[in-house]
Formats: structure tokens, C-alpha cells, sequence
């Protein structure tokens, strides 16, 4: 049986184990855009590059192309697919649907307890890109856990998983290869807001604040995000 690797891809008792590690660290780092958008790759190199046999490494592409976060092609390897204007586009109007349902039920449903928990995103310490972009998406998942309703929860963290891609993109092409203090503070004022009015329990303006907050946010991206090769 394989050690640990040093990338992070645990090979514990059980292929299933290797397997299912494998694709999280392939997943992770094409949402981290380590993996970059566009780029080609083939199963014996990521093979070495995770220290396991291709068998996984396969079984793992074919299961992220079913996400479309994969193109096959035949006899060339693998592409990572590009970011398209019209795929953020549509990760956009789900990212609102999704999100403004789960809200809606965080604020009628949820405990106490469960709202008050999103007090330790009332601030962000200092970090790189990679720090605030986990920050931010454990801030939506946690929203959308709250809403008590474990399907609806599982497909918006699919979503929202998906824009860390967007947000890795749209920042390192932006003039700041990180975001400003003033920036994150901004950023972190409308999380805020949005949790005094999850806690009040006042669900027509957390509803008015979580569509306001993701247009800002497209808005944001969009800006910076006509640049080739990252697009397509």
C-alpha cells in the first residue's frame, strides 16, 4: 500500500480510499486553478504527480468531466476545461436560485444556535488569496447547511464550490493579485449585514441582501474576467 503523499492524497486501507482521494486533490486544485483552465493534461503525469498508478487518476478525470470541469480527448489526454462567459454566466443565475432558497429556509428553520454559529465570520484574518477565498465559501456552505434541507444544501455547495475557480480567476487578473484590506473589508461588511438579518429573522431583507450581495459579486468578476487565454 501507497505511504501518504506528500500532495496531500491520503491512500489509507481500500482502493475505494485511493480513489476517492485522488479525485478530491485532482478536484481541489482545478477549482484552486493549480490545475489552470485550458491547460492539458495526461493520466501518466498526474499519475506522478500524486504518487498512485493511473487506474485512479483515470476513473478520477472521468468522473470530473461528468462535472464538466474535464473535456476528453481522444488520444490527446485531457483538457481543463476553460471558463466560458456563458458557464458563469449560468453558475451565476443557479448560484442565486439555490442560495435565495437556502436562506429563505435558514431564516425560518434554523436554530438559534445555527445562526448564531455565523458569528465567527464577522471578521476574516489576514491571509493569502487561497485564505479568503476559503473563508468566503465556507461562509455560503455554512448558510446553506443551516437550511435544513440536506438535498438542497449538497447541490448549492456543489455550486459554490465551482466559484472558487471564478474567484481565483477573476482576482489574479485583477490589478491586486490579492484582495485590499479595504476590499475585504468591504467584502466582509455585506456577510454582516446579511448575518444581523439571518439572526433577526427578517427574511425579506436577508432575501433582498443575499440577491444584492451575489449581483455585486458577478458584477465584480465580470469585470475582470474578458481576459484570454483564462476565458473562453
Amino acid at each position: 500500500m501507497l505511504d501518504n503523499l506528500a500532495n496531500g492524497v491520503q491512500t489509507e486501507n481500500g482502493s475505494g480510499l485511493i480513489r476517492d482521494g485522488v479525485y478530491e486533490k485532482i478536484r481541489a486544485d482545478i477549482l484552486a486553478c493549480i490545475l489552470a483552465p485550458g491547460a492539458r493534461v495526461f493520466e501518466n503525469d498526474l499519475a506522478q504527480r500524486y504518487n498512485v498508478s493511473k487506474s485512479p487518476v483515470r476513473d478520477a478525470l472521468l468522473r470530473l468531466q461528468e462535472q464538466g470541469l474535464i473535456e476528453v480527448l481522444p488520444r490527446k489526454g485531457y483538457l481543463i476545461r476553460p471558463i466560458s462567459i456563458g458557464d458563469a454566466h449560468d453558475l451565476y443565475e443557479m448560484r442565486l436560485l439555490l442560495e435565495k432558497s437556502c436562506i429563505r429556509r435558514a431564516c425560518d428553520e434554523a436554530s438559534d444556535e445555527g445562526l448564531a454559529s455565523l458569528d465567527e465570520f464577522r471578521k476574516v484574518e489576514e491571509g493569502d488569496l487561497a485564505h479568503w477565498v476559503q473563508y468566503n465559501r465556507d461562509f455560503h456552505r455554512r448558510i446553506a447547511e443551516l437550511s435544513g434541507n440536506a438535498r438542497m444544501a449538497k447541490m448549492a455547495n456543489e455550486v459554490i464550490d465551482q466559484f472558487d475557480r471564478l474567484t481565483f480567476v477573476g482576482v489574479a487578473n485583477a490589478p491586486s493579485a490579492n484582495p485590499s484590506a479595504a476590499a475585504s473589508e468591504k467584502f466582509v461588511a455585506e456577510h454582516c449585514e446579511i448575518i444581523d438579518a439571518l439572526q433577526a429573522r427578517d427574511r425579506s431583507k436577508v432575501t433582498s441582501l443575499i440577491n444584492k450581495h451575489i449581483s455585486k459579486s458577478q458584477k465584480r468578476l465580470f469585470a475582470v474576467l474578458e481576459n484570454p487565454p483564462i476565458v473562453e
